[in-house]
C-alpha cells in the first residue's frame, strides 16, 4: 500500500470533480503561476489514490506545469458501480481519454503500478491526446508471483467478509511492521482511503494485475510517443532488472530513482518529480 505523506493539498492545487463523457472523476488540480508549460495527467496505483502525488505537486507547478492528479472510477473519491464488468482495463482506458480530453489535450501521462497498464492501455486504444509517456514501477506484464499471492488473499478475503471494508482492513494493519503503523501520522487517512475505495474495483483491478499479458511490443510500436520508465532502487511488484529490459525494448528513458522502492512518488517524490520535469522539457533527448 502507498502512504502519501500527507492528504492535505498544498495551495497550489484545488481539490474538484472534473467533468468528463464518462462521469465525474475527484481529481487534485495544481497549477503553477502564469502560462503552464504543459499538463500531466497523473494515475494511482492498486489501493492507492490522486493523494498518492501530493507531494510532487508543488515542484511540478514550480517546474512550470499544470498537473492533474485522479481517483479513477471507485478508487477513493470517485464512485463506481458494484459490478466487475465496469473495471474491465478497456473501461478504465477509456476512462483516461475522457479524462484527459476534460483537462485538454494534449497531455503528458503518468501512471503508477496499476495506473501504468492502465496508462499503456489507453495509449495502445488512441495515442493522439498524449504527449509523452510515464510508466513509474509498472511492468510489462503480470505482477511477481509473491504479489500475485498477496492480491489472491486480499480478494478472498473481501468475498469472505462479504465485503467489509473495516475488518479487511484491520487484517491488513496487523500484518504491517510496527515502524508502518502510523506513517507520519496518517494512519487515520490511510484507513478513511481504504473504506472509501469500491471493494468490487479491489477485486476486479486486482485480478488484472494477475494476469496482464506482455503487450510491450504493442506499446513500442507507437514510435512517435516518448516514453519514460522509472522505478526505485529496489521493488518487489515487478523486479527492477525486468523494468530495465522493458526499458531497452521500448527504447525509453530509463530513470532509478535513489532511496526508493515500489512507489518513487511517495518515498522520494522530490527527485521523482525533478526526473519527470526533466523528461518532459525534453522528451526526445
Amino acid at each position: 500500500m502507498s502512504r502519501p505523506p500527507t492528504f492535505t493539498p498544498p495551495s497550489c492545487a484545488r481539490a474538484l470533480q472534473l467533468s468528463t463523457g464518462r462521469g465525474h472523476f475527484a481529481v487534485l488540480d495544481a497549477r503553477p503561476e502564469g502560462t503552464p508549460r504543459g499538463t500531466a495527467l497523473l494515475l494511482p496505483g492498486f489501493t492507492g489514490s490522486k493523494e498518492d502525488f501530493i507531494a510532487m505537486l508543488e515542484p511540478l507547478t514550480a517546474a512550470g506545469y499544470r498537473v492533474v492528479a485522479v481517483d479513477g472510477r471507485g478508487q477513493y473519491e470517485t464512485e463506481g458501480p458494484d459490478s466487475q464488468e465496469a473495471y474491465a482495463q478497456k473501461e478504465l482506458a477509456a476512462d483516461v481519454l475522457a479524462q484527459a480530453e476534460a483537462v485538454g489535450t494534449p497531455v503528458h501521462l503518468v501512471g503508477h503500478s496499476l495506473g501504468g497498464q492502465i496508462a499503456r492501455a489507453a495509449v495502445l486504444t488512441d495515442p493522439a491526446p498524449f504527449l509523452t509517456l510515464t510508466l513509474i514501477s509498472s511492468g510489462a506484464a503480470r505482477i511477481a508471483p509473491s504479489q500475485q499471492e498477496r492480491v489472491r488473499l486480499l480478494s478472498e478475503a473481501l468475498a469472505l467478509t462479504h465485503m467489509d471494508m473495516e475488518r479487511v482492513w484491520e487484517g491488513i494493519r496487523a500484518l504491517d511492521p510496527p515502524e508502518e503503523t502510523d506513517i507520519n501520522g496518517a494512519s487515520a487517512d490511510l484507513r478513511r482511503r481504504w473504506l472509501r475505495h469500491n471493494p468490487t474495483q479491489l477485486i476486479a483491478t486486482g485480478r488484472q494485475l494477475t494476469v496482464e499479458p506482455d503487450r510491450v511490443d504493442e506499446l513500442a510500436a507507437v514510435r512517435r510517443l516518448p516514453k519514460h520508465v522509472m522505478s526505485g532502487e529496489r521493488d518487489d511488484t515487478w523486479p527492477v532488472p525486468s523494468l530495465d529490459e522493458m526499458a531497452r525494448r521500448l527504447d525509453a528513458r530509463r530513470t532509478v530513482i535513489e532511496g526508493a522502492e515500489h512507489s518513487p512518488n511517495t518515498d522520494q517524490p522530490l527527485r521523482t518529480a525533478a526526473a519527470l520535469s526533466a523528461f518532459w522539457d525534453r522528451p526526445r533527448s
